[in-house]
């Protein structure tokens, strides 16, 4: 059988930093690079109970300001400050769209439990058939379930699923449940991919 559902991640792949200024001013006031505030926020104990929803996202933020020793109330600003370069890639919800006329649509992103209000926000929850949320299926990627999950969301077999993602780890494990895979390099490289591998 041919591809019938074509799944996306969000951050890395729809949601990318373009503009890496805030973020890196950020880290300079508290004396790391742009990675280390990064790994400060993305990479931490906390971060990591938030996307399986054993913590809420307002309770991750506060453990953020805490460890950067400042008081609650500049949790708004650091927040600002470090997704402030954040864009949405509007290329590819604009081929999403065009692809549920012909094809089913999901989202399995690892993610706090803030993000289905936030893409509803947005207003590009239309592009999906379906959202599969790590912090509401208290799973995260890569483990197999949570792949298996959106599957039978959406009522298709692996083999009829393609997964874009930007992290390899994720591209191995839904292709041990047997979908494919698509890394993400650029936005024009996903298309094609997709495009070549369902005849869209």
């Amino acid at each position: 059988m041919g591809i019938r559902a074509v799944y996306f991640d969000l951050g890395g792949v729809i949601l990318r930093t373009g503009d890496k200024t805030l973020r890196a001013k950020l880290g300079e006031e508290f004396g790391m690079s742009y990675d280390e505030m990064d790994k400060f926020v993305f990479e931490c104990k906390s971060a990591r109970l938030a996307s399986i929803g054993k913590m809420s996202e307002e309770q991750h933020w506060q453990d953020v300001t805490q460890r950067l020793k400042l008081p609650e109330s500049d949790m708004p600003r650091l927040r600002k400050a470090f997704f402030g370069g954040d864009t949405v890639d509007l290329e590819l919800v604009s081929f999403l769209r065009g692809l549920r006329k012909t094809h089913k649509t999901g989202l399995i992103s690892n993610a706090w439990d803030d993000l289905r209000p936030w893409i509803v926000s947005q207003n590009f929850e239309d592009a999906f058939d379906h959202m599969t949320i790590s912090a509401e299926l208290g799973i995260a990627k890569p483990e197999a379930r949570i792949y298996e999950f959106a599957l039978e969301k959406l009522g298709v077999a692996a083999s009829e699923a393609i997964f874009v993602d930007d992290v390899q780890k994720n591209i191995d494990g839904c292709e041990t449940v047997g979908m494919h895979g698509i890394l993400y390099r650029t936005t024009g490289q996903v298309i094609e991919e997709i495009r070549k591998t369902i005849g869209y």
